[in-house]
């Protein structure tokens, strides 16, 4: 009760003295608006960017992120946009700028497609093009404050060199942040600071942020005290003032000039306007008696609250989430009301089903607004549903990626468990691999580019995401395909999220689909990068060839699941036999065999034999990079003469049968 007392003591004081001035409003940069193409008022296109403007401003957005896009309608109406707030303001000022953002933009760009805003804030950007993950350099903000750094040539060329060896540091350190920010305080001299702030919008590449911070600061005049510029995928400046919050900011160290070279005094950028002055009055006093005594109870309740809560998990505890602490509270995305969901499904219709999987049903979803969604229902009977339920909101909502299904939102309500995604009209990739009427409009063009797209999309949840995350259950079913057959990763309820230097884990409940799971994880629950590489090289090889792992094969009269068969047409130099017969000629054969020689590498059994994803996808991308010689895989049914072969002479027949530690396939009685 103390603590309680004093808690509420510290809440008091810091309430009595935050009567301060108006928070000031947001500080508009300036606005692209290339007027290439326009709307009208009366059009579709209008409607779904009204839509879209209001989930980017609603006030269950992603503000404690700093940055969220959402997509609304069907192409060519279709309209796709994103926010960025500073990573150094808060929540509260985030919110408050994309706001006003929202508000202004009809006015500021009326009638264009393709818009850009900036204030000091914040970015708001929408486009009838896909802008999620594609670097661009059109229509950016450029100021620069008109004072030298000094009239000494001396001194300017000294200040040169600091500034861009500390930045060019810095920018290495924002593209490999989860964030993609990094903020720098340099000393100059013991009266003298040198400030920097980098940012990147999440959803680019460690590369496409590297390379959108070098180009922003390559067109930056260094002998100036304070300069900007910003892109819409990137932000960069610098300051001989703090204009950024340096509270939890990293730092580089301090690198001083020599003596007697300190630049001028600075002055502050033309760009920042002078605070306001506060707005105070009696009206304060009356606010004071009247919020008091309720922040008091409020607080009380929430003390009793915390208590029981805590005291409830101590009974009912599960298995943690690996990661950062986040729970569902904290996921950046909306919460749907029940009601809005069962009318957008017609009561969750037969007729609006698409598909069942182990913890529920999925059904077709359509707004008053047009706004067509997937409804991702969870069973009420499902013991595991509610944890996989907050693990795919927790983890989902923090991703952004062309090649992973999004997540517009969720509904927690009574028993009721529900995620709702982007539709996606073509189903899942199983439905056209594994169906014989369906295979062959999935020609080899098209199942390329989907490899690809899978790639890319394993290798944004491995290495370059806020977070590092694993899938667990990759395959067919849970890679969903567009209007135009690009593929989206699905299907997150059994990822975990790794620490930033964290390489496996283990785990004594093992979940997922055998079949594409790796050999350490099936038997031994260790699990890593190279766990989804594995599930990779099966899925692969399932859209070459329309053949299930699953499923036993004969060759030479020896059964084997598709990995199997697959190696023993390698070793026999006849992989193309492995080839959908639906291709017919129309196929590449180069392409086509080092797509097969790219799956043998990742189901090797050894893991530190199987290729990183980023190797992966150079391998798909530059046919020049050579590939290793791929050793045996996991899970390989041998024969007795290949039993036979590893074992050597001395080996009875009898006991070659256990002989490979690694595989599950081979039985005697005991």
């Amino acid at each position: 009760m103390s603590f309680l007392l004093s808690f509420i003591s510290l809440f008091l004081f810091s309430f009595l003295t935050s009567f301060k001035a108006s928070p000031q409003n947001p500080y508009y940069l300036g606005r692209y608006c290339p007027n290439t193409t326009t709307y009208s008022r009366n059009s579709t296109y209008f409607t779904n960017l009204k839509t879209l403007l209001f989930s980017l401003s609603s006030r269950n957005a992603s503000y404690s992120t700093r940055f969220q896009n959402a997509t609304s309608g069907q192409s060519p109406n279709r309209v796709t946009g994103l926010f960025l707030c500073r990573g150094d303001y808060s929540p509260e000022v985030c919110r408050r700028c994309v706001t006003l953002a929202v508000n202004e933009t009809l006015t500021r760009c009326p009638y264009e497609r393709d818009v850009v805003l900036y204030y000091d804030e914040c970015m708001l950007r929408y486009s009838h093009r896909n802008i999620l993950s594609i670097l661009t350099y059109d229509g950016y903000v450029f100021m620069q404050n008109p004072n030298n750094i000094s009239s000494n040539q001396n001194q300017t060329e000294r200040f040169i060199n600091l500034v861009s060896s500390t930045m060019s540091r810095a920018i290495t350190e924002a593209a490999k942040s989860s964030r993609k920010l990094y903020t720098i305080k340099t000393e100059l001299t013991t009266l003298q600071t040198f400030y920097g702030l980098l940012q990147c919008t999440p959803d680019l590449t460690r590369w496409d942020c590297k390379s959108c911070l070098l180009r922003s600061f390559g067109r930056m005049s260094l002998d100036r005290i304070g300069a900007r510029l910003l892109y819409p995928n990137c932000i960069t400046r610098y300051e001989l003032f703090a204009f950024y919050n340096e509270t939890g900011n990293k730092t580089l160290p301090r690198s001083a000039l020599p003596p007697g070279s300190a630049p001028s005094p600075p002055s502050p950028p033309i760009s920042i306007p002078s605070p306001r002055p506060g707005e105070g009055g009696n009206s304060s006093v009356i606010v004071i008696a009247v919020v008091i005594p309720i922040t008091v109870l409020f607080l009380v309740f929430i003390a009793v609250f915390c208590f029981r809560t805590k005291r409830k998990r101590m009974i009912h505890e599960t298995e943690p989430l690996a990661g950062d602490g986040d729970d569902i509270k904290s996921a950046g995305s909306l919460q749907f009301d029940f009601r809005a969901i069962e009318a957008a499904t017609d009561n969750f219709s037969e007729s609006k089903k698409l598909g069942q999987g182990g913890f529920g049903q999925v059904y077709k979803g359509t707004f008053p607004s047009g706004v067509q969604v997937a409804v991702k229902r969870l069973s009420k009977t499902s013991g595991q549903g509610e944890r996989e339920f907050e693990n795919e909101v927790v983890v989902v909502a923090k991703l952004q990626h062309r090649n992973l299904v999004k997540l517009l939102g969720y509904c927690l309500e009574g028993d009721e468990k529900i995620l709702v995604y982007e539709f996606v009209p073509n189903k899942s990739l199983d439905y056209f691999l594994f169906d014989s009427t369906m295979q062959s409009q999935l020609d080899w063009t098209i199942r390329y580019k989907i490899i690809g797209g899978i790639a890319r999309g394993i290798l944004y949840l491995h290495q370059d995401s806020r977070l590092t995350i694993i899938h667990r259950d990759l395959k067919a079913g849970n890679i969903l395909l567009d209007a135009d057959m690009n593929p989206k990763v699905a299907d997150f309820g059994m990822a975990r999220i790794f620490e930033m230097d964290q390489i496996e884990a283990n785990t004594r409940k093992v979940v997922g689909t055998y079949g594409y799971m790796s050999p350490e994880y099936a038997m031994y629950g260790q699990f890593s990068m190279k766990s989804d590489v594995y599930s990779f090289g099966v899925l692969v090889l399932e859209i070459i060839s329309c053949k299930k792992n699953s499923s036993l094969y004969q060759m030479d009269g020896n059964a084997g699941n598709l990995v199997t068969y697959t190696w023993r047409l390698w070793r026999n130099g006849a992989p193309l036999e492995l080839v959908d017969p639906s291709f017919g000629d129309n196929y590449q054969t180069r392409e086509i065999t080092r797509c097969i020689h790219i799956a043998l590498l990742c189901v090797q059994e050894d893991v530190e034999d199987r290729p990183t994803m980023s190797t992966i996808v150079q391998m798909l991308t530059t046919s020049s990079i050579a590939l290793a010689v791929p050793r045996p895989p996991g899970f390989f049914f041998r024969s007795k003469h290949e039993q036979a072969e590893r074992a050597g002479p001395s080996m009875d027949t009898f006991a070659l049968c256990s002989v490979d530690e690694a595989s599950i396939t081979c039985l005697a009685p005991r």
